[in-house]
């Protein structure tokens, strides 16, 4: 019998928990790992209390025709990593690994190249994150280093989107 290697083990459950996402846009999953240890995990979601966009079947990005990556503000929910840092306290987020998977909600694919908004970013420099891995496929993934995040600081560049 050959054992799931680790990393796709901790991205396996992140595209479990994207399962409850309640975008109807773009579906995601996070989980944040420290020391072999499950710290939380998230989904993209409207704020506790509000309507979500799969119950009002309209996602306004969408109807806007915003590009992916950019005008986040018009969005009702909660990213997935968000809701995860803010599900953990600090002190464990230091030095931990967020994993990360998307899928486009209509036909369930991959989304390939998915990368942490510039907000999410900030976030996760923040929080004391040290590594992400985000899923391309079932067998694919990237690793991004989050120092990558403050040397290469996108916030200058005045390009949005990616």
């Amino acid at each position: 019998m050959k054992r799931i290697d680790k990393i796709n083990y901790y991205l396996d459950i992140a595209e479990a928990v994207l399962e409850r996402s309640t975008c109807i846009r773009r579906m995601f999953g996070a989980i944040i790992v420290k020391n072999d240890e499950i710290i939380a995990t998230g989904f993209n979601g409207s704020p506790r209390g509000r309507e979500n966009c799969c119950d009002l079947n309209y996602c306004l990005r969408e109807k806007l025709n915003i590009p992916r990556g950019e005008r986040y503000e018009m969005c009702r929910s909660v990213h997935a990593e968000q809701n995860a840092i803010i599900s953990a306290s600090r002190k464990d987020l230091i030095g931990s690994t967020l994993y990360l998977v998307g899928k486009e909600a209509d036909n369930h694919e991959y989304i390939v190249n998915s990368n942490p908004c510039s907000l999410c970013k900030k976030m996760i420099i923040n929080s004391g994150i040290q590594k992400i891995i985000i899923r391309d496929s079932k067998t694919e993934y990237r690793i991004i280093d989050v120092k990558e995040y403050i040397d290469n600081d996108d916030s200058l560049s005045g390009e949005f989107g990616y």
